[in-house]
């Protein structure tokens, strides 16, 4: 296939997350032991990993801070023309922009547009992040590397975030960047609560939940199979991470997920399962009344601690 066939229209893929810790050293031993991501590069203040299948040099940067909580969140673009067409299209719907040389913002990071979403969120969208592999040779390769530790999720999946009008950042993700609407739970009075939302053709690469402007919930990473959350509960159980719920199924995506705490207080989720989602099929409606079994099928209640947020 040539490379004129590739789909490099707008938004591919969640790229990365920028993470507040207070302890770098600890977060790194946490994240590269017992989660079992791949560490890139570190300095005094940041410390980069990627999950072990992922090519692009990082998809979570950890910065050293007093608090903790979410900086950032970017998305990946293939072609610079498309990161030229995205920032001419919010600056047609009246979003600031600010735009951001290789290197610039990190390490490794491409070229880069950033804006305050209407959510309050600090969005990326980058193009040209230095590639490093994922360690496995490109012709007759094993089926994963050898050396993996802890969960060795393969990749990033999504991130859950929280805003006051989620009727209203739904709309400008659709509208401005182009993400598809796939699934919502929707209050009695016909609002939105939570929405997903997705450029990969899966469920959810974002979603948003009623509660205060630049709340973050979890960032989720991918695992392969129900077995590897039940190993990955083992390995939080093993290490004295708090567990927060499951492993647990879905209503909502279909998927299943486990979630738990770095030690710094952000929510970790590993996750599997889902569906194909086409660019022309129709959302999935979720009532208010029956939010509890859209996040927690087996449970069928939400318990209020998992509904608590980090700015």
């Amino acid at each position: 296939m040539s490379a004129t066939n590739k789909n490099s229209e707008g938004i591919l893929r969640l790229s990365h997350a920028d993470v507040r810790v207070p302890d770098l050293e600890l977060a790194v031993a946490y994240y590269s032991e017992v989660v079992g991501l791949v560490l890139t590069g570190l300095d005094d203040e940041r410390a980069y990993l990627k999950g072990w299948d992922e090519q692009q040099h990082h998809s979570l940067i950890l910065t050293k801070a007093p608090t903790y909580g979410l900086n950032s969140l970017t998305f990946k673009v293939v072609e610079e023309s498309e990161l030229d067409r995205l920032e001419a299209r919010l600056d047609a719907a009246g979003v600031a922009t600010d735009r951001f040389h290789p290197g610039e913002l990190a390490e490794a990071s491409g070229a880069t547009v950033r804006f305050l979403a209407p959510s309050g969120h600090t969005i990326d969208l980058e193009c040209g992040m230095g590639q490093v592999g994922n360690g496995l040779s490109l012709i007759n390769p094993p089926p994963a590397p050898d050396d993996l530790v802890g969960m060795h999720p393969p990749r990033l999946d999504h991130i859950f975030l929280l805003c006051e009008d989620v009727d209203g950042v739904t709309r400008f993700f659709q509208d401005v960047l182009e993400f598809r609407l796939t699934e919502q739970i929707v209050a009695d009075d016909g609002h939105q609560l939570t929405t997903f939302l997705e450029r990969t053709h899966t469920p959810h690469d974002i979603a948003f939940l009623t509660g205060p402007d630049g709340g973050f919930h979890h960032l989720a990473y991918w695992v392969d199979e129900w077995n590897d959350l039940r190993t990955a509960a083992d390995t939080c159980a093993y290490h004295g991470v708090q567990i927060d719920a499951g492993p647990a199924r879905h209503g909502a995506t279909r998927g299943c997920g486990l979630y738990f705490f770095d030690p710094a207080g952000n929510r970790n989720e590993v996750y599997t399962g889902g569906y194909h989602f086409d660019p022309d099929d129709e959302p999935t409606t979720w009532t208010e009344a029956e939010m509890g079994r859209a996040i927690f099928t087996y449970k069928g209640q939400v318990d209020p601690s998992f509904m608590s947020v980090h700015s």
